[in-house]
């Protein structure tokens, strides 16, 4: 049954409500008729025994017997049904002094008196009750065939139970009406996202929809957004990517051209060798940076991150150990002054330390020779700042968009690395600005 649509399931669960709730009613219904007519006519052969009762049956003859069923044909419009009741007289010997001249023929003298009882009377159910008379001669049965009663109580339950079948057809009828005008809206709503263009992810209205489907639509319409904001952020990236590949690239093909021209000179040919070894690692460096942006939106989008208390001082000194070469080729002095805590006190580790590792990246590959570099941590913050570097104030709010570099480098780079900072700083809910200061450009992240 899962497999039918919603509205014929809802159909066929208030057509069987229907049928079981009518089927009760008809069954009380019933019921309460055969009481009704049970105690109607247990009533009314009791007021006839007791009017029979009273009759002087001493001098009862054959005569009036024959002038009473005479003068009871002449009645008109009499509906003498002769399987409805009948009844016998008999004296105390079992004698027959009286009867009614059809049922009552077949009533046996018996001496229970004062109860109903079921008899059988010509191989059918008779309920039969009998008294004695006012002057204790004579044994009175009056008696009814059970079959003209359960006639009347089918009669007359179907009678009362038609007009309600009759209603209850109409009323599933306007049902299935109302539910088909009702699941209209959602018959729009799944016409408009089965025609819908692959590349229309806006908003599906809502306006005009059951309060009940509304929480569904809104869910679907976050969904949306969410495809939309991923096939807009891969868009970006495949761009960029084409864009900032395209120069490395060009340069190593001219490289390329250049070593195969210089077949005679080996100075020109070791030089072209050299560049060309220098833009492979350019390249190399920057696909893995667009690799590790293209990961890291991934698991950023999805949200499903493992987590785990941070020691920021430990993890900053795993990442100075690891730049260590990097910064004594420049004499550079790495400062790690980080405490344990820092802006974020639970996070991803991997993600953590790419912060530090981006940021001190950076700092040794644009720092001077000799310059100094302090890593410092607290509670709420993180700050690595290096000294001999200022950079313009115009540049400072474009720091970490993508592929971003400051016109006048002479440091070869992806401008991916403050980006990807700037990614894992917004997940996290904290800030990351840029300054000058007295002891030079200072990056900040403050939860």
């Amino acid at each position: 049954m899962r497999h039918l649509s919603l509205k014929l399931r809802l159909m066929l669960i208030f057509a069987a409500v229907s049928v079981l709730t009518f089927a009760a009613a008809g069954y009380l219904s019933l019921t309460e008729t055969k009481e009704s007519i049970d105690e109607f006519f247990d009533t009314y052969q009791m007021a006839l025994a007791r009017n029979l009762s009273s009759v002087d049956w001493q001098n009862m003859n054959g005569a009036i017997k024959k002038q009473t069923d005479k003068n009871l044909k002449h009645i008109r419009n009499a509906d003498d049904d002769d399987d409805a009741i009948g009844f016998a007289v008999f004296n105390l010997q079992g004698q027959r002094v009286f009867d009614d001249n059809e049922k009552g023929l077949a009533f046996g003298f018996n001496t229970n008196i004062g109860a109903f009882g079921t008899e059988i009377i010509d191989d059918e159910p008779w309920r039969v009750v009998r008294v004695k008379s006012a002057d204790d001669k004579f044994i009175i049965a009056v008696g009814q065939e059970l079959d003209y009663r359960d006639d009347m109580v089918w009669d007359m339950t179907e009678e009362f139970m038609l007009p309600w079948m009759w209603g209850l057809g109409l009323l599933l009828l306007i049902m299935l009406i109302a539910v088909s005008y009702e699941f209209k809206p959602l018959k729009n709503l799944i016409g408009n996202i089965k025609n819908r263009n692959p590349e229309d992810l806006s908003s599906i209205p809502t306006d005009k929809l059951p309060s009940e489907i509304v929480p569904l639509v809104n869910s679907l319409n976050g969904l949306l957004a969410k495809i939309e904001k991923m096939l807009n952020r891969e868009r970006r990236f495949v761009s960029d990517a084409a864009h900032e590949l395209r120069t490395p690239l060009t340069a190593l093909q001219v490289q390329l051209e250049v070593l195969e021209m210089s077949d005679d000179d080996a100075k020109t040919r070791k030089k072209a060798a050299d560049n060309l070894s220098q833009g492979l690692k350019r390249a190399a460096h920057l696909v893995e940076q667009l690799l590790a942006l293209s990961r890291l939106d991934v698991s950023l989008a999805s949200g499903k991150l493992d987590e785990e208390p941070i020691d920021w001082k430990h993890l900053a000194q795993e990442v100075c150990n690891e730049y260590q070469t990097a910064a004594a080729e420049k004499n550079i002095t790495v400062i790690n002054n980080a405490l344990n805590e820092g802006p974020l006190t639970e996070a991803n580790k991997h993600l953590a330390a790419t912060i530090i590792k981006n940021l001190l990246e950076n700092a040794v590959k644009y720092s001077p020779e000799g310059a100094e570099i302090e890593i410092e941590s607290k509670r709420g913050m993180l700050t690595v700042t290096n000294s001999g570097v200022k950079v313009a104030k115009e540049h400072l709010g474009k720091l970490s968009q993508r592929f971003y570099r400051p016109s006048g480098q002479n440091e070869k780079g992806s401008g991916l690395g403050l980006s990807i900072v700037k990614s894992i700083t917004d997940f996290y809910g904290c800030e990351l600005s840029f300054a000058n200061t007295d002891n030079g450009f200072k990056v900040t992240i403050k939860k």
